[in-house]
């Protein structure tokens, strides 16, 4: 009884974890990523990749369909504390929370058909990071033609790198975060 204990509150943990170094990893990544935007004249979409692949990590390590959209949730709100709602506003929480659905749909569907993780972690944070892209062009940037094409390749392009990472960072974190039990 204890050691479940002990292990659900290590998981908990961890999640939390993923989420404050998602947001961190957002503010720290940011000045650098501006500088590749800003010469490509798009607003954004590097810095959000990094974000997300944090909750990737956590998704994928904990086999539950929810825990991404539910980190999403909580750093969505975690955000609007700290007035990390970049150009979003009040609307940030839908930011977060769409690619956290789609990292939880993506990750479903990749655990019933693939043996390997590291393919859905890769689809994953592709999919996440376009999809919150698209999102951020719905709600503010009202992007057209070429330079949407562009914004959405750059999220694709920066989310392809994080979910290498996000694969190798799982691989070895796996067996030490989570128990002999939960990795089976």
């Amino acid at each position: 009884m204890k050691t479940e204990i002990r292990s659900k509150l290590r998981v908990y943990i961890f999640m939390a974890l993923c989420c404050d170094l998602g947001l961190f990893a957002k503010k720290l990544i940011s000045p650098a990523a501006n500088v590749i935007t800003e010469f490509l004249h798009i607003p954004g979409g590097i810095a959000t990749s990094c974000s997300l692949m944090f909750l990737i990590i956590a998704a994928s390590m904990i086999p539950a369909f929810g825990c991404g959209t539910l980190m999403a949730i909580v750093q969505s709100v975690l955000a609007l504390c700290f007035g990390m709602t970049g150009s979003m506003g009040l609307l940030a929480p839908v930011g977060y929370i769409l690619p956290g659905l789609t990292v939880d749909m993506v990750l479903f569907i990749t655990r019933k058909t693939a043996k390997d993780m590291s393919l859905g972690i890769m689809i994953s944070s592709i999919a996440a990071s376009i999809t919150a892209s698209l999102t951020a062009n719905f709600l503010v940037f009202r992007l057209t033609g070429i330079v949407l094409i562009l914004y959405a390749c750059v999220s694709g392009t920066s989310g392809s790198i994080c979910g290498l990472l996000a694969a190798q960072l799982v691989k070895r974190l796996k067996p030490v975060i989570l128990s002999e039990k939960e990795i089976q």
